[in-house]
């Protein structure tokens, strides 16, 4: 069933906002009312553990006529009903969805669920071809797959008046951080920027710390961090009174049973700080990727590109549900926001300081054991050019279904028909001004929120969970924090995320600290293709939806399967092939969801 946690429609030209029941008990919704009017926070604002004054801060500040000031921190999506206007409102972070159905410049319903706005009968092809432009492609843009519903961005305020009729849109942007740090003898600036590294993401925790907080911890530096800070907070009581849950997935074979070491020391390590800490490891080697995969794509309210990782966090998320946690946090977001900006390299050329460029380019490929030329083609070449790039990199290792397989350029299996007739092309140029835009090394911090998996799952399964997970690595103030951080503040060769190695100098354990390299998950990936390719195919060979045969060359995307499971390709050509049987599956199960909400409480304006 589609999270449908609010809705708002008009009957007899007054709006009417409801709220779903289930999910007010469990603290996912937060309804709050005063003279000015009635706000419902889906999330929560300023802080995760006090919810309620939260929302009435959040309504006491925009119901004002006419004040649109700067978003409060949180992760929420929000609707206030005011005497004078109705708000729609979403964070930076964009980890809570929110809809709208308009039609001729008014809007007769607002949801969290797009499916419920929409019409399985009318689907919106263009959006289809902006989601199988990339991984981020999907949030960051107002279309969505049904005809007349858009969606409401990160960041953004929607002002309808009172019978709906929509006024403006205002986006506001991600704050920045513009007092510079001071420099020091450890290095050209490494340890004030530490200090203010770690003040930003301790804050960031402590916001989305609850009653029992769940945090994710896997043996890296990223989530051990995390997990450290929020255990610290409780030990001294600067995170009130709470339970603290280290929610770990452990793996006795494969490549991943590399990482079961770290993971004992990191989980020791933080259990020395708060000894109450409950560790529940999870034996996670029954596990594959695509595992059930038609019901964790297909069941989700728009078409998830991650849908083939949802069996992993699946398993965890049920754990932290039965233990009744109330926020899990991640260390997601952080690899491209606590390292060095390689796109800084992009600046020094374009400013014209080009043996400036070379010799730290030449520093970040020793550091990296990457050649030069891929170096300067990667972030300085890339960025500028980025179609004609692939085009090229496609010329050369053509031959295969996903040899040359990009970001942007178009899989062989989408049809260059549907493609032209529905702005495939313009979709591409959009995107690649998102991802690199004229200033590519401030596009990565941009891009960062909409790369952290898997949040659609975690807002698919919040009604049988009772939690939203949370990114603190993507807290605006930590993001505002790195993103004005000069590159000597944060490069070191060969030691990756050094700012943030140095500011949990004190708290993490040697092993961890000192490591350079993680195992991901390729194996994971590559038992579920093994298990599941056959299904794979099977699914898009008897796929029925007519939009399916439209779009795609079947037998061309069941090619591009076989080639992944023997290993052919690579990581963006595996995303392009992974976006496009999610959307398949999605397709398949569209017709089987009503999109009718739960229970639900009605609430007016001022009540």
């Amino acid at each position: 069933m589609d999270a449908d946690a609010l809705r708002l429609e008009w009957a007899g030209g007054a709006p009417r906002l409801r709220t779903a029941d289930a999910m007010a008990r469990q603290g996912l919704v937060t309804t709050v009312s005063s003279p000015v009017g009635t706000a419902a926070v889906v999330g929560w604002v300023g802080s995760a553990r006090d919810r309620a004054a939260g929302a009435h801060g959040l309504l006491d500040t925009f119901g004002r006529p006419g004040a649109i000031p700067p978003l409060p921190p949180g992760d929420y999506a929000a609707v206030l009903v005011c005497h004078h206007r109705v708000l729609l409102i979403r964070d930076q972070q964009a980890r809570i969805p929110l809809f709208f159905r308009a039609s001729h410049g008014r809007v007769n319903a607002v949801s969290t669920s797009a499916r419920s706005l929409g019409s399985a009968t009318e689907l919106e092809p263009r959006y289809f071809c902006r989601y199988l432009t990339g991984n981020t492609a999907q949030p960051h843009t107002h279309l969505t797959p049904f005809t007349g519903v858009h969606r409401v961005l990160g960041g953004e305020v929607v002002e309808l008046s009172p019978t709906g009729h929509l006024r403006s849109r205002t986006r506001q942007p991600a704050p920045r951080v513009t007092a510079p740090p001071t420099p020091t003898a450890d290095g050209p600036h490494l340890a004030e920027a530490a200090r203010e590294v770690r003040l930003a993401l301790e804050n960031a925790v402590g916001r989305r710390m609850g009653t029992m907080t769940a945090c994710h911890v896997s043996g890296g530096t990223d989530s051990t961090s995390v997990a450290l800070l929020a255990a610290r907070l409780l030990a001294e009581g600067r995170g009130g009174p709470g339970d603290l849950v280290l929610l770990a997935g452990r793996f006795s074979r494969g490549e991943l049973a590399a990482e079961r070491p770290y993971l004992d020391i990191a989980l020791e390590e933080i259990r020395r700080h708060i000894p109450a800490a409950r560790p529940v490891v999870v034996d996670a080697d029954d596990v594959a990727d695509f595992d059930d995969f038609p019901h964790h794509a297909g069941d989700a309210d728009e078409p998830h590109a991650h849908a083939f990782r949802a069996p992993f966090w699946s398993r965890l998320h049920g754990e932290a549900a039965e233990l009744g946690c109330d926020t899990l946090l991640t260390g997601c977001g952080a690899d491209p926001l606590a390292d060095a900006n390689p796109f800084h390299l992009h600046r020094l050329a374009r400013t014209g300081r080009l043996r400036q460029m070379t010799q730290q380019a030449r520093a970040w490929a020793e550091g990296s054991e990457r050649g030069l030329r891929d170096v300067v083609y990667a972030y300085v070449v890339q960025p500028a050019l980025p179609l004609m790039s692939e085009r090229f990199t496609a010329l050369l290792r053509g031959g295969t279904v996903l040899g040359g397989l990009g970001t942007f350029n178009r899989p062989r299996w989408l049809r260059p028909g549907f493609a032209r007739a529905h702005g495939y092309r313009e979709a591409v140029i959009e995107e690649s001004h998102f991802v690199f835009g004229r200033r590519p090394e401030q596009s990565l911090y941009d891009a960062a929120t909409y790369m952290a998996a898997p949040d659609p799952l975690s807002w698919h399964r919040a009604r049988q969970d009772g939690f939203f997970l949370s990114h603190p690595f993507l807290d605006p103030e930590v993001v505002a924090t790195m993103s004005r951080l000069p590159a000597a503040a944060a490069f070191r060769p060969g030691r990756p995320k050094a700012v943030l190695r140095e500011a949990m100098a004190d708290l993490l354990p040697a092993p961890i600290r000192g490591r350079s390299v993680k195992v991901p998950f390729n194996d994971l990936y590559a038992r579920g293709l093994r298990t599941h390719g056959d299904e794979l195919i099977a699914l898009c060979r008897s796929a029925r939806h007519p939009l399916i045969a439209e779009m795609f060359d079947v037998e061309t995307l069941c090619r591009a399967v076989r080639e992944a499971q023997l290993g052919i390709g690579d990581s963006y050509a595996w995303d392009r092939m992974n976006s496009s049987l999610a959307l398949v599956a999605w397709l398949e199960r569209l017709d089987r969801h009503t999109g009718a909400p739960g229970a639900a409480l009605p609430v007016s304006a001022g009540s």
